[in-house]
């Protein structure tokens, strides 16, 4: 790890622990059963017994009206900070002006939404990830001029898909490929129905994939299998968050997947928070992701088998 990056994890530690005895709302749009959220909390979890900080966390599965009721309650509550996701773009822009308003910082993490009023983002560009799948099929020659890719997502709408399917944009429509987002739920089951259903009636067509959800992309090896779709003979880019996802990576049906550091971005989102309370303006954002093929694939599945 970089010296100064070192370095300036260290001090907003430092910051954390002299505000300990602080109470932060931990908020997530997510939904408690998706795999990926559960490494979010555990970093939110291991950053408040490591600070003494008390942790009030929630999930909300997309609903925007309990997402606002569980951040209001934060603001009666004299949160000392808030460190949300964004269930849709605008969705925050208000609740966050009243967490301002008596003095409550309130950093985004995992899905940004610039023009909230956020204190700071902590997180991936899910815009540019977008874009680099994109270009990961397009450099590896596995889509060309006229192909079509599909496109997966647990929530239609959501700021997830939309950030991560304009990114995309910027690479396939110059060139010509065509796309396709289609609804795949939060069911795990559901998911692989649908995602099967639609890959027998287009297998054709389908020259790539690109999984824009943890879910769906974790399903690909089960769709795949029973579709009777062989490993890597349809290219596939996406979320790689999950256990599943990394072990089809290593396993051929993934070619590579984007590891979002969620115990990372939580332990980081809240520290800022706590340095922001402290009276130090965050005047950054942290950006985080990496894309890992199957030479890194074992060292993701056993920080997430721990």
């Amino acid at each position: 790890m970089h010296r100064k990056l070192v370095a300036a994890l260290s001090t907003v530690l430092l910051l954390s622990v002299a505000v300990a005895q602080g109470t932060f709302f931990w908020i997530s749009h997510g939904d408690p059963a998706d795999p990926v959220w559960t490494y979010f909390l555990q970093g939110a979890e291991m950053w408040a017994e490591d600070t003494g900080n008390t942790l009030n966390a929630s999930f909300h599965s997309g609903d925007v009206p309990s997402h606002q009721e569980a951040f209001r309650a934060g603001i009666t509550a004299g949160a000392t900070g808030i460190v949300t996701s964004t269930p849709d773009p605008g969705t925050l822009d208000e609740v966050i002006a009243e967490a301002h308003a008596v003095g409550i910082p309130v950093i985004i993490m995992n899905t940004e939404d610039a023009d909230s009023g956020r204190d700071a983002y902590v997180g991936g560009d899910t815009y540019d990830i977008g874009r680099r799948w994109a270009q990961y099929l397009v450099d590896h020659g596995h889509v060309q001029a006229g192909d079509f890719v599909w496109m997966p997502v647990e929530v239609p709408g959501a700021t997830y898909q939309v950030l991560g399917t304009s990114g995309a944009a910027t690479v396939l429509d110059p060139l010509g490929i065509t796309y396709e987002v289609t609804e795949a739920t939060l069911d795990q089951a559901e998911i692989i129905t649908r995602m099967s259903d639609y890959l027998l009636g287009n297998r054709d067509r389908i020259d790539a994939i690109i999984g824009l959800g943890d879910l769906v992309t974790g399903s690909i090896a089960r769709v795949f299998d029973q579709v009777g779709v062989a490993p890597g003979e349809i290219p596939v880019v996406g979320w790689g968050n999950s256990a599943d996802t990394a072990q089809a990576v290593l396993d051929g049906y993934v070619n590579a997947a984007m590891w979002q550091d969620p115990q990372a971005t939580s332990y980081m989102a809240l520290s800022v928070a706590a340095m922001a309370a402290a009276g130090i303006p965050p005047g950054f954002d942290i950006i985080v992701g990496t894309l890992y093929e199957a030479d890194l694939a074992d060292l993701y599945l056993d920080i997430m088998s721990d």
